[in-house]
């Protein structure tokens, strides 16, 4: 199945890829979540666009982007959400949660899908995050979950 991402998704491509896929691996997985759309004759306008729009929000350069990860990883982020008296939240923490944390502390300006949980956070305590900021180069993040007074 040839399919054209609209998101970025790990160990496949990035949006405006046109990629060739397993028909279930597409149909039930990637189509379904708004990942991808099925690739026409036609698309081809749809994927300029879709570079167009990614090349201006990434970052434009593998030493800007090597600055910024000096800034992420220089000081721990720390996150207030509610949570009970063991520790568990109610409700999880989500990457756009994370990226606004980075933009309060006053860090650089981060779009939510370059940042990656490796799993869901549902309890208070310290955690790594990764950023993709560049094809090669990821920030390690220090995130610090709190309970809310």
């Amino acid at each position: 199945m040839k399919l054209i991402l609209t998101q970025e998704v790990t160990g496949l491509g990035t949006p405006g890829d046109v990629v060739e896929v397993k028909d279930g691996y597409g149909r039930n997985f990637l189509l379904p979540r708004g990942l991808a759309v099925a690739w026409t004759k036609g698309g081809e306008k749809q994927v300029t666009s879709i570079r167009a729009a990614r090349a201006s929000r990434e970052v434009k350069s593998l030493e800007e982007a090597q600055s910024i990860r000096a800034s992420l990883e220089g000081r721990p982020v720390t996150l207030a959400v509610r949570a009970g008296k063991s520790g568990r939240l109610f409700g999880a923490v989500t990457t756009a949660d994370v990226a606004d944390a980075v933009i309060a502390r006053g860090g650089p300006q981060l779009d939510r899908r370059k940042v990656e949980l490796t799993s869901p956070i549902k309890s208070t305590g310290e955690y790594t995050v990764t950023v993709r900021l560049h094809p090669e180069v990821q920030a390690k993040v220090a995130l610090q979950v709190v309970a809310a007074t």
